[in-house]
Parts: structure tokens; sequence; C-alpha cells
């Protein structure tokens, strides 16, 4: 959008070079924005080997579950070790590197390390040194389908000075001169750009039919094979694999989805500000903003990069991401505080330079620092108000904590009705003092789809319980630890200490306090044996290179504390471990709540502190042994779109069989048991063993690994990890996952399990308390007709350019809105699990979405909002017809985008 709105151009060729393997997930979304061709280096040297010998570098790609071809797109991959100019003229890098002309004296760049350097053309050299490079270009050939060949010309800081180009120029051009003019060649060698090169080999594939016998192609390009699947795990060399990068510089990776669903619910809030407001005046506060929310687009899409995200940058570079991250997220949130007093109608005709009435329940002081929970004082007499936004497009019952001073509060709903709630003691990740002296305050919550709901914490209101105080155990070698008043505790007795919920049953051992079994109430008994552990290694930011299998390292005789409440049920233990500092310690909880998602869940909370010299070129995972016979076959996530099968492979090396998690892995067995784990952040996984899955949390390297990084990975920052884990089993036949390859696909609990875990909730803290006595009227804010079906997600809504809202056209749509249909594994029980009231089979209507606001001038987009013909997207017929009905109906798996123009209703 921004290079059409700035220079007029449109791309439809993608150029990825650099990332470190590819996801099949990038070449849906490309297609769906009318991209043509792809090019993609960097994938497995054994895997370029096979398609080359079989001339298939180039190749249509398609979606696993596409039967009809409408995710076809043409992609060339590049046949060598590297983009750069000694790989890429030919197969031989030593002669290749010969006809790089920016490594001669006068140019600061590295001379060739084969011994052989780069001489000025001239005419007495020029027939020997075209036909050298000439030998190149025809062995490069023929690992190739067609008689067009692309030689790309360049490196990485390159083109630096107008001398430099020219160098390169003047040379190849009098190479060219002298092959154009010779017929007996038989070839045309001229400078031209990746659109050139795609558009020249389309042509000669029209005219020339390359296929080969029996082979499934594409309508889209006749000639070439098709393929489906994922290019991880990199190798570029040797054992050198890249599953290094899927854990480097976690914190980071955290900060990075939580700016990206801020930013999310940001741009929904904006939205409905506009939407609702019909003057000028009620515009200020959006349009104040409007820039603010583009550089947080701009900061979320930089770190996006391929050295960013994935943690192999330099240590003053990640400073700079995580500032702008951290930047964005305080306006953002100062943002989202002023939003819903408008939207909550006690923000009236005030300018956006007023101070909001609201902070954030949880605060960064700074990029590095974990978010910390705001104290909620509530003195005796008086009420606090807490506003929790839902971003998600169903209603949510969810049980929800904030921290308060003190255990004496009563919670109440915005109509002053008396909600249960329980308090128990605030911890802390420090064995000295694990109590931190606040409280947490449980309660459960009804939030409609994107909507707002107040509760109020009050102390002292007559008529209602106080929150119920939770029960305590204790168990520990360490030191005693103290009761904290006014908490009834007793000790741990025996060596097994269970928690239970209306659903399920833990049990842990006490003396280690690990997760042992978990029965589930309506199903089966699982063994959930948890263990934590260390690899030693000598990779670096990119690679993983263990030094045999990871050591446990929790030893008998931790801490342990057990907190018994009506709503929430925890373990924390401190693990003894061989340091004086553990560098793990964590938290096992269950909910109970009728009509939550948390009730079927297990929710792990691992605090990592991997700091300190005595855990340099140690890597840290957490493993679960579990009874699930997977045969060692799992499926993790890309891009939280897809799944994808990983087998584990005996015949490569460990690293090799880390694949990564962005969200989400599972592993079924042969009766259908499944045993899920949603992450909030990305990470890497493996089943290494039958009925293992393991995941890293952390690494601390000392060494550079030789990929380009110059420096190890030793700034690591103390952080939370959360997973929500879920046992599953399915109630009617299922595939096998051995002999099926196609990628298995999340049940709907679990989908919605991973939307609760990636969009929580929103909640915000009034900065003053009120008077018992003085009773707000209520305060809520709903604004769809009714919630969305189950599988239809809203992946944005959205004013695309909301610093020109006020300047455009009337009539031209100014809003934008984008639609996910998930698809889900129907052998798992779904209805009554996920409280879901219907799923998208029937269309939705666009029109009566909202209430108060009618919906004017609906048109199908593309998914970068710059192709309104949607024939060339791939999209089956039914999408473009949306303007006359508002039906929309979309297939599992599909992303459909909508521009609309929002009206309140008069």
């Amino acid at each position: 959008m921004w290079l059409n709105d700035t220079i007029g151009f449109v791309p439809k060729n993608s150029w990825a070079i650099d990332p470190f393997g590819y996801s099949p997930t990038m070449a849906y979304l490309l297609r769906r924005m009318g991209f043509e061709n792809m090019l993609i280096q960097r994938t497995h040297y054994e895997l370029k080997k096979e398609l080359a010998w079989n001339k298939n570098l180039e190749y249509i790609w398609r979606q696993s579950w596409d039967a009809e071809e409408t995710t076809d797109i043409f992609v060339h991959m590049m046949p060598f070790y590297s983009y750069d100019i000694p790989h890429t003229c030919g197969p031989e890098p030593a002669i290749c590197c010969q006809f790089d002309f920016a490594r001669t004296h006068g140019f600061s760049y590295e001379f060739c390390p084969w011994g052989k350097h780069p001489v000025e053309t001239t005419q007495e050299n020029v027939q020997e040194r075209a036909l050298k490079l000439l030998d190149q270009y025809r062995k490069k050939s023929t690992l190739y389908r067609t008689n067009t060949l692309l030689v790309p010309l360049g490196d990485d800081f390159r083109y630096v000075s107008v001398e430099e180009a020219e160098a390169q120029f003047r040379n190849y051009q009098m190479m060219f001169d002298y092959i154009n003019s010779n017929p007996s060649l038989n070839t045309e060698a001229k400078f031209g750009t990746l659109d050139d090169y795609f558009q020249t080999l389309r042509e000669e594939a029209d005219r020339i039919n390359y296929s080969l016998p029996r082979e499934i192609g594409s309508g889209q390009v006749v000639g070439f094979p098709s393929l489906s699947g994922d290019f991880f795990t990199y190798a570029d060399r040797q054992q050198d694999y890249w599953s290094g990068y899927y854990v480097s510089r976690p914190f980071f990776k955290a900060v990075d989805r939580v700016l990206e669903q801020t930013l999310r619910a940001s741009e929904m809030l904006m939205a409905f500000l506009l939407g609702y407001c019909q003057r000028a005046q009620c515009e200020k506060l959006p349009t104040g903003y409007a820039y603010k929310l583009t550089a947080a687009r701009r900061n979320l899409a930089l770190f996006q990069h391929h050295d960013g995200v994935t943690g192999t940058a330099k240590d003053h570079v990640v400073l700079d991401y995580g500032t702008r991250m951290h930047t964005s997220l305080q306006d953002l949130q100062i943002f989202m505080s002023k939003a819903i007093e408008v939207l909550l109608g006690i923000r009236q005709e005030k300018s956006d330079q007023t101070p909001a009435q609201f902070d954030p329940e949880q605060m960064r002081s700074k990029y590095d620092a974990l978010p910390v929970h705001r104290t909620i004082s509530v003195r005796e007499g008086t009420v606090q108000s807490v506003v929790l936004f839902n971003p998600l497009e169903q209603t949510r019952e969810e049980i929800v904590m904030v921290v308060v001073n003190t255990p004496e509060v009563t919670v109440l709903d915005s109509n002053w009705t008396c909600v249960q709630s329980q308090v128990s003691p605030e911890l802390q990740h420090d064995k000295s003092k694990i109590f931190t002296g606040r409280h947490r305050v449980h309660w459960k919550a009804s939030v409609p789809a994107l909507g707002l709901q107040t509760y109020y914490i009050t102390n002292g209101f007559v008529g209602c319980e106080k929150a119920k105080l939770a029960k305590l155990k204790f168990f520990s070698n360490l030191s005693t630890i103290q009761c904290p008043a006014p908490y009834a505790c007793s000790k741990v007795e025996g060596d097994v200490v269970e928690i239970e919920s209306r659903h399920q049953t833990l049990t842990f051992d006490v003396k280690h306090g690990l997760l042992q079994k978990v029965i589930q109430k309506k199903g089966p008994q699982n063994v959930v044996a948890e263990e934590m552990g260390l690899y030693s290694s000598s990779g670096g930011a990119y690679l993983f290179l263990p030094d045999g299998d990871a050591q446990p390292i929790v030893q008998s005789g931790g801490h342990l504390v057990i907190s018994e409440g009506p709503l929430m049920q925890e373990v924390y233990s401190y693990p003894k471990t061989e340091w004086d500092k553990t560098p793990i310690s964590h938290s096992t909880r269950i909910y109970n709540g009728g009509n939550t998602i948390q009730e079927f869940l297990i929710e792990k909370e691992y605090h990592v502190d991997l700091l300190g010299r005595d855990f340099n070129d140690r890597e840290l995972i957490v493993r679960y042994k579990t009874d699930v016979d997977n045969k060692r076959i799992f499926y993790s996530d890309l891009n939280g779109f897809q799944m994808s099968r990983r087998e584990t492979y005996d015949k490569i090396p460990l690293q090799g069989n880390y694949y990564p998690m962005p969200s989400l892995a599972f592993m079924q067995g042969s009766n259908g048991q499944r045993f899920s784990v949603h992450s909030r952040q990305s990470l890497g996984a493996a089943s290494l063993k039958e009925g293992w899955l393991e995941i890293m949390l952390d690494r601390r390297l000392v060494r550079d690994d030789g990929r380009g990084l110059g420096q190890g990975v030793m700034d690591n920052r103390v952080m939370n990890v959360v997973f929500h884990i879920l046992l599953e089993s399915n109630i009617s036949s299922t595939s096998n996952p051995v002999s099926n390859p196609h990628p298995l696909v999340p049940s709907l609990l679990s989908h919605c399990v991973g939307a609760h875990l990636n969009y929580p909730l929103h909640a915000f803290i009034a900065k003053k308390p009120q008077e018992i006595s003085v009773q707000t009227q209520l305060r809520s804010f709903s604004p769809l007709a009714a919630p969305f079906p189950c599988d239809l997600h809203i992946v944005s809504f959205k004013v695309p350019r909301p610093s020109k809202y006020s300047q455009q056209q009337l009539g031209d749509p100014r809003f934008v809105l984008m639609l996910h249909r998930r698809n889900w594994d129907s052998s798992y029980c779904w209805k009554a699990r996920s409280q879901c009231t219907s799923v998208a089979d029937e269309p939705v209507n666009l029109f009566n979405m909202f209430k108060g606001l009618a919906v004017l001038n609906a048109r199908a987009t593309s998914l970068n909002l710059l192709h309104e013909d949607t024939d060339i997207l791939g999209y089956r017929e039914q999408f473009g017809d949306v303007a006359q009905e508002g039906r929309v109906n979309i297939p599992p798996m599909e992303i459909q985008t909508y521009k609309l123009e929002l009206r309140p209703h008069q």
C-alpha cells in the first residue's frame, strides 16, 4: 500500500533470499495479495540436490488443503549454497568469484578466497573471459527446464557507490556484447529485473510444454511440477541445522506477539470510534493518535525482518528493536485507555490531550523488563472500576485476575450484583521471599464480543460475600515458609499431591515439584511426566549444535506451595537444582468456571532466568513424557495459520529433528488421544522419543557460529513462558498419523484455546477510586448484533489510513474487515466443550453485523487492499458478489478481505 501511495507501484514478484527456511503460509498470503511469482534461496542443501537432479527447482507451490489449484504460485529456488556472486553464476565459486568486479583494488570488499581474482575486461581478454562465464551459465542452466536463465549479481551491503555499480556494468556489458555478437554461441545475455525474468520464462513456457510424463502440474503455469509443504529445518552444510534461531532471544519473540495483539485491539477500537462518530469533534481522538498507530505498524513490521524476530541481530540492534516495540506498546495502551472512555460514554467533548481516567492493568517499566500487575488499592468504603476489552469475535466467559493490596474485597458486576470470587497470595520467584505481600483476586467475567464490560472491586460492600480465601499447603526442605495472613496453611503429607477441578485431576511428585499424571473425569488417565533439562552445546544464534542429550536438572527437595480455591487451584514449584539460584521455577494452574474454555486446559507458567556464566553454552528445555503412542510424529504450526506434520528421523542429527513452534504443537496416538501445547510466543519443539514432546525455552551461547552475526547470544532476559496444555480424546474415527502424510488440524476447542491465549482480554483500572455510596450507572459496550460463528476469526478490523480519514472521498470505503475461516477436526467433540453456538457453514451477513452501524458499499479486495478484481487472486467465484447481498461464505482455511463504509444509524 505504501509503495502504491508513494510511487504508484504494485509488486507482483517476491524476492526472499535470506530467511532461514520457508513457510507455505507466505506463498498463500502472497497469492491472495495478487503476487504471481516467488524467488527463494535458503533451503536444505540435500533438498536442492534432489530437486536439481529432476529439474524441479522451479515449481508450483500449492497449499496442502487445496484440491482445486486456487492457491498455486510459481516459485524459483536458487540452486547453490549462497546468494553472493561466487555462488550465483554457476556451480564453481572459484570461477564465479572472478566475475565479481567489486572485489578489485579500489573497493573495500574481501578478495576471492579461492586465490584467483577478477581482472578488468578488455578487447584483448574479452573472448576468454566471456566464454569462461558462459561455461558457468551453461552448467547452471542444466539444473532448470527452460532456456531462460536467471543470474543474480549482488550481495549484502553492495552498490554503495556509483563507481562500484559502474565497474560491474562496464565489465559485464563488454562480455554481453561479445556473446550477443557471436551467433554460434546460441545465447542472448542482457541485464534485467526479476520481473523481466519471470515474464520471459512464462512466455517461453506458453510456447513450449516442459511437463514430464505422469507429472502433476498446474493450470497456472504449464510445464512445472506442483509441490506442497514447507522448508524447515534448514541446513546449509554438513550437520549445521539452523534450529537455534527458533528460540534465540525468546524475550523479544514474546514482546513481538504482545505488540501484535495490542495493535490489533487498538485498530479495532479506532474503527469503532470513527464508525460511531458523526461529527468532527469525536474524530479528534482517533485521528490525533493516527501517526502513533502507523508508527506501531511500522515498528512491528520492522521486527519481522529475518534477523529481527529470529533473534539473530547484534546486541545494539536488539536494543533498538526492543525500544521501538516498547515505545509503541506504551503509545497504544494510552490510546486504548482513552478510547474505552469514549465507547463507555465517559469521555465526551474532551480533547485527546486530556489524560486518561484509566491505566492499563499491566505495565512495563522498560523495554526489556517483564510486565507487572498494577496493584489496586482498595480502602474501606471505596470501589475500584476494572474495564475489560474482549478482542475476540465471540462472547467470552473467563476467569480473570487482578492484584490487590488487601484480601478484604468483594467483586461486583456492572449492575452492582455480587460475583463469586477467590483471593490468594501473590507469589514471586525468590526462594527467600516467596510471597510478595499482595493478593490475587480471581472471578468469572463475561465480556461481549469485541466489547467492553465493567466490574467493581470493593472493600466494605454490605450484602455480598467477600472473596473466598484460598487454602495453602507447603512442602519445603530448603527453609521454612512463613504462612501469610489471613490464610490457613498446612503441610503437605506424603510423596504425591493432587489438585482437582470439575473436569480433571492433576498429580504431582512432591519432592521434585513436577507434574506426573492427568486424570480426566470423563475419560482416560494420562501419564504426563514433566522434566526440565539443559543441553550443553557449541552453537550460536542460528545453529543448534548439542553435545549429546539434555540432562535433567531438578533434584529432590525444593519448595512447593499449593493454593486451592473455588475458581483456581495452583501448584507453585521452586525446584532444587545444583545452582543456588535455579534457572527455572514454575506454576501449574487449573480452573473451575462453568462455560469457560479454561475448565478444560492446564496452564503452565515457567519463570526462566538463564543469566550468569553457570549457564554459558547451555540450552534450557521442558519435556513432557506422555503415554501417547505417537511414533515420534508430531504436528507444529506455521505462522499460527496451518499445521505441518513432523517426523523424527534417526538418519539426521538431533538438531535437524527440531522444528519451529510459533504457537502450537500436538501429538496424536493410535486411539485418537491428543496432547496439545499452545504457546503465546514462538519457540522450537521436538519429539525425540515415543510419547515425548520437548520445547526449548531459552539458550545462552558464548561463541559466534560463523553465519555473519559476529557474536554469541549472551543478552538473556528474565522472562515468563506460558503454555496452555490440552488433552483430548476423539469421539469418532480418526486418521492414522503414521500412514497419513497430510497434516492433521486442531479441534475447534484447540482453536479456541489458542485464540484466548494469543488474544487475551485487555484490562484497565480506574486511576481514582469512588465512594461506594455513589453507584454509577451500567457501563458496557457491545457492538456486534450477534457473536460470530466459532470458526470465523477477525484477523483485523481497521481503518487502513487513519491520518487521511477525513480527507477521503465520501462513498469510498474507509474501513477494512479481514476474516479467516479456521479448519478444524470434526472427530473431536466441539459443541459441549468449546461452548460454541454455531459454525460458519451458513453465510454471515456483513450488512447487519453491527448494532447501530450501517454497513455501506462493501467490496471484496485482496489481502493488501490493492486489487478489487478478485479473479486474479485465485479465490472461488462467489467471493466477489458481496456488494449486493452482503453475504459472506468463506471456505475453510481461506482469508478474505472486504472494504466497507460504516455510518451510525440515524
